[in-house]
Order: C-alpha cells, then sequence, then structure tokens
C-alpha cells in the first residue's frame, strides 16, 4: 500500500446503535491493526434534528462494550480534531464557496412541497425519484438577488448527465454507474449546515483516509463522493464496501422486523466477546473440523479483506445463541461466570431501581421473583387472551399496540416522565385516556396485568427491549407496522 492505513468508522447519533455499525467497526478495526494502521471514530452528527448526546453516548457504550479500540476520536482527541462534524461546520464553508465559485454547485429554491410534487410525479411514472434540475439553469444574479432577500434555499451539486463514473470496489471490482442515474444532491442545507455528503468528503481528506470501509447500501454514494473529490482537485481514498448482512431469508436485516440494537443483545445477556466471535465468523470461515471460537486478537490474525464475499453475510441469531453457550460454557471460570452474570443485572442500575421499586409490593422476599422477573427474561409469555378486553375490542388493543410501537422510535429521550406524557398524548389521539391504554401495554411490556409501575419499568428496560416486546405483541394482532428506518450499518443516510 503506498500511503499509510488510516480508516474510519463514521456512525450517525440518531437513534439506537445498530448490529450492523459494530460489524462495519470491527472489520475498520481488523483492516487497520493487520496494516499497521489507524482506526479513527468520527461522529457524523450533521443531521442536527435528529443527533443526540444519548445516542452519542450508545454509540461510545456499545464500542467499548465491543472491546473495540480506536486510536483517534471525540473523546480521545487526536491531529484532526475535532472529531465530531457538528464542530467542524467552519471548515465546510470554503469548500461549499469554491464548488460554487466554480460552477459546480448551483443554488436550489424550490419549496419542500415542489419537490415531493416532482417525486410523486416520477413515481407514478415509474422513473427513480432524483432533483429535476429545476434551478440549474438560474441566472447567478437572479440567484444572488434571491438570497440577498432573505429567501430559503440549498446548495446542490451539479452532475453529468452523459456518461459514467468509473471506479474499483475492493471487493466488487470494476464498478459503473451512469452519471443520469446520479442525483443532484443536497450539499448545505438550508441552515447553512453541510450534509453527509460534502462533510465526508471533507473530513476523509482532512483527517487523510486512505481506505472507506462502509455498507454495501453506501455504493450508491461513490459516484457523488469521486465527483466531489474531482471537483475541489483532491485525492479519493480507495472504497471498500462491505456485503450488507441478511436475515435468514435474505431480507435485509432492519429493526422492523429483527432486534438490531446492540442494547438489546446486550440486554439479553449475550458476552461481547460471542458477538465478536460471531461476527468475525461472517469474514473468516474455518477449514472443516476447525475451531470455530475464536478471540478479537485471533480474528485480527485471520482477516483478509480479499476473501470477503460479495455473497452477504446471514446474521444467524441460532449461531450467535450456540456461540454464546460455548463463551459461557467454556471460557468463563466459575467466578467470571459470577461477576458476569452480576454485571449484566446491575446495568443501568436495574436490579436496584427494580427492587426498590418492588418493595413497597411485596410481603416477603419470596415476592421479588415473580414480580420483577419480568425485568431479566428475554421476552413475556403472552396471547391474545393475556390483554385486557373486558372494556376495550381487539381492534382498540391493536390500536394501542401498534400506536405505542410507533411511539418507540419517535421518542426523543427515554425516562419515566417522557413515556409517561407520550402515551398520554397518545391516548388523547386515539380518543381513549390513559387509564385505558396502560393495562394493555401492562400486558406487553411485564406479561402480567399487575406489576411494577409501568413507565419507570419501560425506562428500566430500554428503548430497544420494549420496542421487542411490542412487537411481538403487535404480531399477535396484525403485521407489524411501518416506523422509519435509521438502521444504517455505519454511516449517516442519504
Amino acid at each position: 500500500m503506498s500511503r499509510p492505513v488510516r480508516v474510519r468508522i463514521a456512525p450517525s447519533p440518531t437513534g439506537e446503535p445498530h448490529v450492523g455499525t459494530l460489524y462495519t467497526a470491527l472489520i475498520n478495526e481488523a483492516f487497520a491493526r493487520r496494516h499497521g494502521g489507524t482506526f479513527i471514530l468520527r461522529i457524523e452528527d450533521t443531521d442536527q434534528s435528529r443527533s443526540t448526546p444519548d445516542s452519542e453516548a450508545k454509540i461510545m457504550d456499545a464500542f467499548a462494550w465491543m472491546g473495540l479500540e480506536w486510536d483517534e476520536g471525540p473523546n480521545k482527541g487526536g491531529p484532526h480534531a475535532p472529531y465530531r462534524q457538528s464542530e467542524r461546520k467552519a471548515i465546510y464553508a470554503g469548500y461549499a464557496d469554491k464548488l460554487l465559485a466554480d460552477g459546480n454547485a448551483f443554488r436550489c429554491f424550490c419549496s419542500a412541497e415542489r419537490l415531493e410534487s416532482v417525486r410523486a410525479a416520477q413515481r407514478k411514472a415509474n422513473i427513480p425519484p432524483q432533483y429535476d434540475g429545476h434551478c440549474l439553469t438560474l441566472p447567478p444574479a437572479e440567484a444572488e438577488r434571491r438570497v440577498a432577500e432573505g429567501e430559503p434555499h440549498v446548495l446542490r451539486m451539479k452532475v453529468p448527465r452523459h456518461g459514467a463514473c468509473d471506479f474499483t470496489d475492493g471487493v466488487y471490482g470494476a464498478v459503473s454507474m451512469p452519471w443520469a442515474s446520479i442525483d443532484m444532491q443536497v450539499l448545505v442545507k438550508s441552515d447553512g449546515m453541510p450534509t453527509y455528503h460534502l462533510a465526508n468528503v471533507v473530513d476523509d481528506t482532512a483527517m487523510e483516509i486512505s481506505h472507506v470501509i462502509r455498507g454495501e447500501e453506501w455504493m450508491a454514494s461513490t459516484p457523488k463522493h469521486i465527483l466531489l473529490y474531482t471537483y475541489l482537485g483532491l485525492t479519493p481514498p480507495d472504497f471498500i464496501h462491505l456485503p450488507l448482512m441478511r436475515a435468514l431469508d435474505r431480507s435485509k436485516l432492519s429493526k422492523r422486523r429483527n432486534p438490531t440494537s446492540t442494547s438489546w443483545f446486550q440486554a439479553q445477556g449475550y458476552l461481547p466477546e460471542a458477538m465478536v466471535n460471531f461476527l468475525g465468523l461472517l469474514f473468516v470461515r474455518p477449514a472443516e473440523g476447525e475451531e470455530e471460537i475464536m478471540t478479537k486478537a485471533e480474528f485480527i490474525e485471520r482477516f483478509d479483506i480479499g476473501s470477503v464475499s460479495k455473497a452477504g453475510a446471514v446474521f444467524d441469531i441460532g449461531k450467535l445463541d450456540w456461540l454464546n453457550a460455548r463463551w459461557l460454557r467454556e471460557r468463563l471460570t466459575p467466578e467470571d461466570f459470577l461477576n458476569r452474570v452480576i454485571g449484566w443485572a446491575s446495568a443501568d442500575d436495574k436490579f436496584q431501581l427494580g427492587l426498590e421499586s418492588a418493595r413497597t409490593r411485596i410481603d416477603k422476599f419470596a415476592d421479588l421473583a415473580p414480580l420483577m422477573g419480568f425485568l431479566f427474561t428475554g421476552s413475556v409469555p403472552i396471547t391474545r387472551e393475556s390483554f385486557p378486553t373486558e372494556k376495550l375490542t381487539e381492534a382498540q388493543v391493536s390500536q394501542i399496540l401498534a400506536a405505542t410501537f410507533a411511539l418507540v422510535e419517535k421518542l426523543p429521550e427515554w425516562t419515566e416522565a417522557s413515556l409517561f406524557e407520550a402515551v398520554k398524548a397518545m391516548s388523547v389521539d386515539l380518543g381513549m385516556k390513559a387509564r385505558d391504554t396502560t393495562p394493555v401495554l401492562f400486558v406487553a411490556i411485564t406479561g402480567s396485568r399487575r406489576s411494577l409501575p409501568l413507565f419507570g419499568s419501560m425506562a428500566l428496560l430500554g428503548r430497544s427491549v420494549c420496542r421487542e416486546r411490542l412487537r411481538a405483541a403487535v404480531r399477535l394482532f396484525e403485521a407489524v407496522p411501518e416506523v422509519p428506518e435509521d438502521d444504517t450499518d455505519s454511516e449517516p443516510g442519504i
């Protein structure tokens, strides 16, 4: 390799960390270690409306749980600090100005309503939705006048309409994409914040990134990035796109249908060593009869990016269970096992707070297990008959469950107070009172009609566990409702 290896993982702090982010981060670290390089953590928080400190903290916690070790990042500093894009905003303005001055970008004044109308018409005509170039030929003097008058606008990149973008990918080889299929991407939003695409190219250059290793779904963005490198006179990194992790039915591993949050796997009591082992086996295939149990160090020693298959990896939770069981039985001493169990039960003070909540509801210690058991079980055994239907129809029960399942994704803060207020407001929206909806949620979350206080219990269990319990309850009545996808493998959305 002609230049020092420097790779990065660039998660967006907009939700629960996805297991796909661990998958991508592990490969980036392994690649760096195999080549004596540097592994960087960069927080891609250009989406200020959705980025939260809580989500960033969860990303850090998930990486630390996995034993990932980055060399530079927000909490470690480094020669290219800061490592949060929101703190680098001033850096991007000069690049945006150059693109505009060189005629490689243009101001777009189209309203959200107009853009949606265009997309709807394109979808109706079976045309892939993309910007129609409405403001592309706007005279510069008129554009500047409208800017001076304070008219909201964004900055878009110009994209050739003829020919193709040809590049070589480290896994997929020669790739060619027609320029006509590439959208005229927004580069700077109306609030002056750059989008991921511009910030990504600028930061990867500034941080001397040699290889961009990310999920296959970002392949479609690569021509945009290559074009920006060309426009700005910069040298692009090598691109390596990893095949997506898929469910057993080969569908995308999606939180709409599968548990994908790192916090869910932690709450279930999976060992981080087993998770690393499992993800590593998606890239390292032991020979027949060869041991499948391996540490992170052993995985890194055996890892070769050149052997990554285009076929994609299957996330088989049964295989993860098998590996976790072997780690529990074969690799932990009795003392280690005890300490791990205590650490798992005590995480986020769940055991202590659960005990305190239960104290006023028991007559003797033997009452604790049936009262608190739901806090430490993977799922709760419920059927349609478990739910209260004395005052509600099954349709209303289903409606409550579906609305709460959707609410789980949208709630910015996951606290007892915010849950109470959100469910109360949701109840009003459904034309009900909280006393109608909470008995249904008691069953879905605790498996019982009587238990510890509902909203305190939901706060203790965490968003990801509540999501899975609500999903299971919803499935008893109807298909899982659509929720916004935010489960990318590593990088922020297009």
